[in-house]
């Protein structure tokens, strides 16, 4: 959630460490700080609200300093408060920290205990005055920060700087991402690649458990045994231009007018289009050989995870389990031998996600994943890596990563399906065409925009809203539903269409607005039928259909959206943009924040 940057330099670094922050700002911005090592001092700067808060603070009181550390927060264990921001002090050290310490309470009753005072109500405190008291029997930095670690129960990335050491920091990970960074004469710590984008290209990744002294000349990685260890250095490939939001109002905006772009891009890492044939990468078992399918994810992953169960079920006819990941290990679920558990993840550092994936890990089943950024955790723990091709999403509400985890998964429901002899040539040919129809089906959908644009005021007003979908169009009303939610705060539910009766409709009348998800094809008549149910109870209808629909059902709506005519297997994808759009005219009516909307961070990396 929360985003880190460390900095051991030649100049001074807050305008350096306040550029990372503001390249992490979509993984929190409840609050901000930093700290820097200055003539023996540790200098700190912090501020609630917005990086922009703490750029005046520092404005009015700079920070020099050639050695700090920095944080922009999602707040779990206090209100985010001043107080509350990090970087967390003593008199020596200085930490900044992502996860939850979930055995906080009874380190900090002890330190109160031994007479230490705290100044927060975080968890994250309680590290700094570990270290500290260590420092000040004696102990070196790197014995105190050894000694600490194996006390802490949970999931933290940290960056420790110590007031009597101005030429290291220390950092550490356990289930909360964190790369090193190496530069010329100077070493970097960050949340992700991105943050380190400016700086250096050259990165490494810590492993679980791993530990890290940077200094100007370097790292030294210890393991979870205190081993010294090499990690590999990459290239990152992060482009400083990808948080920039170039002619757009927003990110999101910007991310929803890529799609095309990026599904094509996606698309043309598993389709061969010299004899429209599906290629995955290499794989190191056999996929006809699988039985049974699980598919874990949270949100807007789960939403597709929901589409692909269609795919896989219709195309490959494998049994599918789909479960939310901050459910899935608590009903102990049964897992046949020879099962592929498949994982989706924009960022594949998600906490329930990746607990869930090494709980499958450890009860033997195969682990496919589905991620965005291929040096992730999830990915470097896959047996079959998919990666999409969306680049960097900044926008805390996620779309452009949707489409291309759907892009993926229909593209791997086709594979599955010919290679249990379930699919021939001419068959998998026809699947391949209909997904390279799916960039130009986005654009025509984009061509909508100011049509969905003018009528968002419709919408706007309501403090409820349905969506209503069937089949594979069901997931695209959760999925309208949860955009309309994060970004607009108007409650919002998306319901199978025909569950409206089962309940639902007693919530009907004219100041609900009820979007139905509808193209042309055999579910059609049906769908009709449940809005002539709502049309009967004073509903407003804004239907999203073809112009064959339309032409069909659209009279008496207050609103109708069209889609191009595309083929059942890419609707989902061409959908989900008229789902996006509305979500995001409804929030510019309203003046929400759309790229940072109230309570909501990017990467969700604790439970």
């Amino acid at each position: 959630m929360c985003g880190i940057i460390g900095i051991v330099g030649n100049d001074p670094v807050a305008d350096r460490l306040v550029d990372g922050l503001r390249r992490m700002e979509y993984r929190g911005y409840d609050s901000a700080g930093l700290c820097v090592v200055d003539d023996g001092a540790l200098v700190r700067r912090r501020a609630e609200g917005k990086l922009a808060n703490l750029v005046a603070a520092l404005s009015q009181d700079p920070a020099d300093g050639l050695i700090g550390i920095a944080h922009t927060r999602w707040a779990t264990h206090g209100a985010p408060t001043a107080g509350n921001a990090h970087p967390h002090a003593t008199q020596d050290v200085a930490l900044v920290h992502n996860g939850i310490i979930e055995n906080f309470r009874s380190l900090r009753d002890e330190l109160s205990g031994n007479g230490r005072k705290f100044e927060s109500e975080t968890d994250s405190e309680v590290v700094a005055h570990l270290v500290s008291s260590l420092i000040e029997n004696g102990a070196s930095p790197e014995e105190a920060v050894r000694d600490v670690l194996p006390r802490l129960r949970g999931a933290f990335a940290l960056a420790i700087a110590f007031r009597q050491h101005p030429d290291l920091l220390i950092g550490a990970r356990l289930g909360s991402p964190l790369v090193v960074g190496y530069g010329d004469g100077e070493t970097y710590l960050g949340s992700d690649a991105l943050a380190l984008a400016p700086l250096t290209q050259k990165i490494a990744y810590l492993e679980e458990g791993d530990w890290v002294v940077i200094t100007r000349e370097g790292a030294q990685i210890y393991d979870l045994e205190n081993n010294p260890v090499e990690r590999e250095v990459t290239t990152s490939g992060a482009s400083a231009a990808a948080v920039e939001k170039g002619n757009y109002r927003h990110f999101m905006q910007k991310e929803i007018f890529e799609q095309p772009t990026v599904v094509a891009q996606t698309l043309g890492s598993y389709l061969r289009q010299a004899d429209n044939s599906v290629a995955l990468p290499q794989l190191d078992f056999d996929i006809s050989q699988i039985r049974r399918l699980t598919i874990v994810a949270c949100g807007t992953s789960y939403y597709a995870g929901m589409v692909a169960k269609y795919w896989f079920e219709h195309f490959a006819r494998v049994p599918v389990d789909i479960d939310v990941a901050s459910e899935f290990r608590y009903r102990d679920p049964v897992l046949e031998d020879g099962g592929l558990a498949l994982f989706i993840s924009q960022s594949g550092e998600t906490a329930d996600t990746l607990a869930a994936l090494r709980h499958c890990k450890a009860a033997g089943q195969v682990i496919g994943v589905v991620v965005n950024v291929p040096t992730s955790t999830m990915a470097r723990e896959a047996d079959l890596l998919l990666p999409t091709h969306a680049g960097p999403e900044i926008g805390v509400a996620s779309t452009k990563a949707f489409t291309c985890q759907l892009a993926v998964l229909a593209a791997l429901a086709a594979h599955m399906a010919v290679k249990k002899g379930l699919m021939n040539r001419d068959e998998e040919a026809e699947v391949v065409r209909h997904l390279l129809e799916a960039p130009a089906a986005l654009n025509a959908a984009l061509d909508h925009d100011d049509d969905i644009a003018s009528m968002a005021h419709l919408v706007a007003p309501a403090r409820d809203v349905l969506y209503l979908g069937r089949g594979q169009d069901y997931p695209l009303a959760l999925e309208g539903a949860l955009k309309l939610k994060e970004i607009s705060y108007i409650h919002a539910e998306g319901y199978a269409s025909g569950e409206m009766k089962h309940g639902p409709i007693a919530l009907i009348d004219d100041q609900v607005p009820v979007v139905v998800i509808a193209p042309s094809g055999p579910l059609f008549e049906k769908t009709v039928s449940n809005m002539e149910e709502v049309r009967a109870r004073g509903g407003k209808i804004v239907l999203i259909s073809d112009a064959e629909g339309l032409a069909e059902a659209s009279e008496g709506c207050i609103a109708t959206i069209e889609m191009p005519r595309v083929h059942p297997l890419i609707a989902p994808l061409v959908y989900a943009v008229p789902v996006q759009l509305l979500a995001y005219h409804t929030a510019c009516v309203k003046g929400t924040d759309v790229d940072q909307p109230r309570n909501l961070a990017k990467s969700v990396t604790v439970e």
